[in-house]
């Protein structure tokens, strides 16, 4: 029998070949995902890694604090004293103190060299033989006075600096101009990140980032003979137990290495997610493959039972062939998925993501993962067509090789999905009413109950539905469209499991497309209806806050109307720390369209505090209402409500007030953007006075209403982007499945159409006949996915509607048309070889298949 098994697994070969790529493609997916993960994190634990060798004991400081009273508690960081005490230890060989905080580089353009986020600033500290051990130069020395920086290789070369060379450089305040001393090399990761690394003398670097004389880390290296765990238990006693943290770099390159890991969690989830999907696809492509491979061999099935076959042989030698060929698929998707690893590193470093050099990671997890799940998956498929095959009597030989489902057999089928879906729908509407986080859970069971139901209850549904469009076919068609939709409906099971696996495709595709657009709208409208400022002036990429003389400024820049931070601070109301926005009062008006359903916004000049609605009715405060309020300092005051306003989410915080207050009782403030209006209104040239009011700055971006509109939409456009092309292999399956479909269909009805062709049908017309079978049945699916998405995309979006301002579900009506007419392109794709086949049917031979 498995030599039998082996004989059919060879003869079907271009059959077998779509449930080979069905698998593979999935295989591929999960063995790449886990190759390019486990490889990432080996990289990046090991740069991490190399970047503390020779470092025995690491401290961190976690800077002041405050008691209860506001009064501050600790240092601002690790003193020159305290690192003179360590470096006096007897089994010290060396201290390197370190700060850090964002410097941006300009080209020669002026623009920002590097990613934004990943252009750091550091210090110089000479250590032994007057040289930092961090730090390989390559060209020149490193800073030793206040107009001196170091810069990295790579950022030099970008920006075509030698050294000499005056280089712009900004932290979060006014650029400066230094004079390049020298060039590095260095393993630290916000360089292999693709962003840049400023070295500054070390008394500078101090006063950008910390405080004269303190550092935020300490690196300290051991005398041979001294071993980190003695040398960190006589560091221990020297340090403020409660405001720093020392540990073994050893420890600490494990830490960031089981922190890397748990990053990459999140993504290699969202990966496997989508593999899943890919695969579930798949197993409807596999159960029609082996269905119809069964179909074809009913008579020799039935002949090995007549000469002594017993049922538990036939089912084995079907599920021997699934075995087969889920090994051979797992073995070709583990090594597509090795190359797609490496595709995928290359892609990320054609985009300037520097991945770390390192081998590639195949792990012996990875090979079972992907044999165990190919095999799996492809048994499973296959598990109820081959106990179909024990079911055929060996009487059957003599009879029809190939019997439709009755109606009947459906009934408990229809009940079962019925159930189910009801479930289903019940589940996403209970969500809906729950609202947040525990409603999506709640909607997410569900609508993975409504997919199931919908997939049982699909036969039943492709009758009346098909039967509906069967008129139209016939009147646009003729002949060729009447027989396309009645031979659609021929095999109900077949069409359902077909249309199945588009609908699966596009319920998702269609969801993420609602709700992708309508949140990209919702985004667009408070950028327009809610923003009236010319301009906005934020730190490039986001990262960092802006420095206080920003505001002040473009205040008194020529051509400038109206300037106001968007600092944002803390309060304690009650047991609670509630945010507060810092604005200019005189000019906030003229920047946001506040609407106010109670008092003045005048009233923040006096000292007053404005109130969002929802905040406002949830603590039943009205305007004229007093709030006790601490501030960061420990300073209580009781403030007076002087304005109640529609809430204004992701541009106001929940509490507005006088940012010269909010200022007076914080240290140092953290300013996220500043708004700005021009005299003249939005124009190139009051932007460019605003560029040029800053003075170049290549570390700040001043964007314009559209800036902020496409950065947005961009980024919604990226995620659906994505979503799309890891959702592409799940429809490709899908594609192979209408193949196959179409492909059983012409097998069993090749006397039919030999008949057809006998009594005048002609082979386009029979090419027709394939062709618009195969479109009825995908956009039978297609619509199905369509719907059900919309319907989840509602569900979904309700959720969180609250949270989003001026929330409303759009219906993207192109897209939706562009996703029934790609699905009607599909079908006619698909069709190509099937109706190929079909029309070149020798009329006579097909005449007397049996």
């Amino acid at each position: 029998m498995f030599r039998t098994a082996l004989r059919n697994v060879l003869a079907h070969k271009a059959r077998l070949l779509m449930t080979v790529l069905a698998v593979t493609l999935g295989v591929a997916f999960v063995s790449g995902t886990l190759v390019f993960t486990d490889t990432l994190g080996k990289s990046l634990s090991g740069q991490s890694a190399k970047s503390y060798d020779g470092v025995a004991v690491s401290v961190t400081s976690y800077g002041t604090s405050r008691d209860e009273d506001g009064r501050k508690e600790g240092e601002p960081g690790i003193s020159q004293q305290t690192l003179d005490k360590v470096k006096a230890l007897g089994g010290v060989a060396s201290v390197s103190g370190r700060v850090s905080g964002f410097a941006g580089v300009g080209d020669e353009d002026g623009k920002l060299i590097g990613s934004g986020w990943a252009n750091k600033g550091g210090n110089y500290a000479p250590v032994v033989d007057g040289k930092d051990p961090r730090y390989t130069f390559t060209d020149g020395t490193g800073p030793t006075a206040d107009g001196q920086i170091a810069l990295d290789r790579s950022t030099a070369a970008t920006g075509r600096y030698r050294v000499g060379d005056t280089v712009r450089v900004a932290t979060n305040g006014p650029v400066k101009e230094y004079t390049l001393t020298g060039v590095f090399t260095t393993e630290d990761g916000a360089v292999n990140a693709g962003g840049s690394l400023v070295l500054f003398d070390n008394a500078v670097a101090q006063r950008l980032y910390l405080q004269p004389g303190y550092y935020q880390e300490l690196s300290i290296g051991a005398r041979a003979g001294t071993t980190a765990d003695r040398l960190l238990a006589d560091v221990k006693p020297l340090l403020d137990a409660e405001h720093t943290r020392a540990q073994t770099g050893a420890a600490l390159a494990a830490e960031q290495a089981s922190d890397i890991k748990k990053q990459l969690g999140g993504m290699n989830q969202m990966l496997l997610g989508f593999a899943g999907i890919a695969l579930f696809v798949g197993i409807f492509l596999i159960y029609n493959t082996f269905t119809m491979l069964v179909t074809q061999r009913t008579k020799e099935l039935a002949l090995l039972r007549a000469v002594g076959a017993n049922r538990g042989q036939v089912i084995r030698s079907v599920l021997a062939e699934a075995l087969l060929v889920g090994v051979l698929s797992s073995v070709i998707g583990l090594v597509t998925g090795i190359g797609l690893a490496v595709g995928m590193r290359s892609v990320m470093n054609a985009f300037d993501a520097k991945i770390p050099a390192g081998d590639l990671v195949v792990s012996p997890g990875t090979i079972g993962w992907a044999l165990a799940i190919g095999v799996l998956v492809t048994t499973l498929a296959a598990l109820l067509p081959a106990w179909r095959t024990g079911r055929i009597a060996p009487v059957a030989a003599m009879g029809s090789a190939h019997l439709p489902a009755t109606a009947k057999s459906l009934v408990v089928r229809n009940v079962l999905g019925s159930v189910i879906g009801a479930a289903g729908v019940g589940g996403v509407l209970l969500g809906v009413s729950a609202g947040g986080d525990e409603g999506r859970m709640i909607l997410a069971a569900g609508a993975f109950f409504m997919l199931i139901g919908m997939i049982v209850l699909l036969p039943l549904l492709s009758r009346p539905v098909i039967a509906a469009i069967r008129p139209v076919l016939q009147k646009l068609f003729g002949v060729p469209g009447k027989l396309a939709a009645q031979n659609a409906v021929r095999n109900p099971r077949r069409t359902a499991v077909t249309a199945a696996s588009l609908a699966i495709g596009l319920t998702l595709v269609t969801a993420l497309s609602v709700i992708g657009i309508t949140m990209g709208q919702a985004v667009d409208r408070m950028s327009t209806d809610k923003l009236k400022a010319d301009y906005r002036v934020s730190m490039a990429g986001g990262v960092g806050a802006l420095d206080t003389s920003v505001a002040e400024t473009l205040a008194g820049a020529p051509g400038i109307k109206a300037v106001s931070p968007q600092a944002i601070g803390y309060v304690t109301v009650g047991e609670d720390i509630r945010s507060v926005s810092g604005v200019t009062p005189q000019t906030i008006g003229q920047l946001l369209n506040i609407e106010v359903i109670g008092g003045s916004l005048d009233s923040l000049a006096k000292g007053e505090i404005a109130v969002a609605q929802k905040t406002a009715e949830k603590q039943k405060l009205t305007t004229g209402s007093t709030l006790q309020v601490r501030y960061d300092d420990g300073r209580q005051a009781s403030l007076t409500v002087g304005a109640v306003y529609k809430d204004l989410e992701g541009l106001l915080s929940p509490y507005v007030m006088d940012n010269k207050i909010l200022a007076a009782h914080s240290e140092e403030q953290y300013i996220n953007e500043v708004y700005v209006n021009a005299t003249g209104g939005e124009s190139k040239a009051a932007q460019q006075a605003v560029v040029d009011a800053l003075g170049k700055n290549p570390a700040m971006t001043v964007a314009t209403r559209q800036d902020m509109r496409n950065e947005m939409g961009g980024l919604v456009n990226t995620a659906l982007n994505i979503m799309y092309g890891l959702l592409g292999m799940a429809l490709i399956i899908s594609v192979l499945g209408v193949v196959n479909t179409l492909a059983m269909s012409v097998f069993e009805r090749t006397q039919e159409i030999g008949m057809l062709r006998a009594i005048g049908l002609d082979r386009g017309r029979v090419k027709n006949m394939i062709r618009l079978e195969a479109v009825v049945i995908s956009l039978f699916g297609a619509v199905l996915g369509v719907a059900i998405g919309v319907f989840l995309a509602w569900a979904l979006g309700t959720t969180f509607a609250s949270s989003v301002p001026d929330y409303a579900l759009v219906l993207p009506f192109g897209r939706l048309g562009l996703f029934l007419l790609l699905a009607a392109v599909v079908g006619v794709l698909a069709a190509m070889w099937p109706a190929r086949s079909a029309a070149r049917l020798n009329m006579l031979t097909a005449i007397k298949t049996e």
